[in-house]
């Protein structure tokens, strides 16, 4: 099974308003690298005019980012409880 379709398997439950992981963008403006760019498997990464632009909506929790940060610029807490990722197995 692929990346894409183990995704597709996952459910999202968005708490608007409290995104459980944040990013100082102009933290990133220093980041000759940028990773996070290449490591997140759904993207909420994206380079737009030179800008970093982070969409936490989509996020499947994985940590990967904030590891891969050489910057610290990732602040990452579980969601609240009932919120987040519900993974599905099989």
């Amino acid at each position: 099974m692929s990346i894409n379709e183990k995704l597709l398997r996952t459910r999202f439950v968005v708490d608007p308003g409290n995104p459980h992981i944040t990013v100082n963008t102009s933290t990133c403006e220093g980041c000759v690298d940028e990773p996070c760019l290449v490591v997140c498997p759904v993207q909420c990464y994206q380079k737009e005019k030179n800008k970093l632009i982070f969409s936490w909506e989509n996020c499947v929790e994985c940590g990967s980012c904030r590891i891969v940060c050489p910057e610290g610029a990732i602040t990452w807490n579980y969601p609240r409880g009932g919120y987040g990722v519900c993974f599905r197995f099989g």
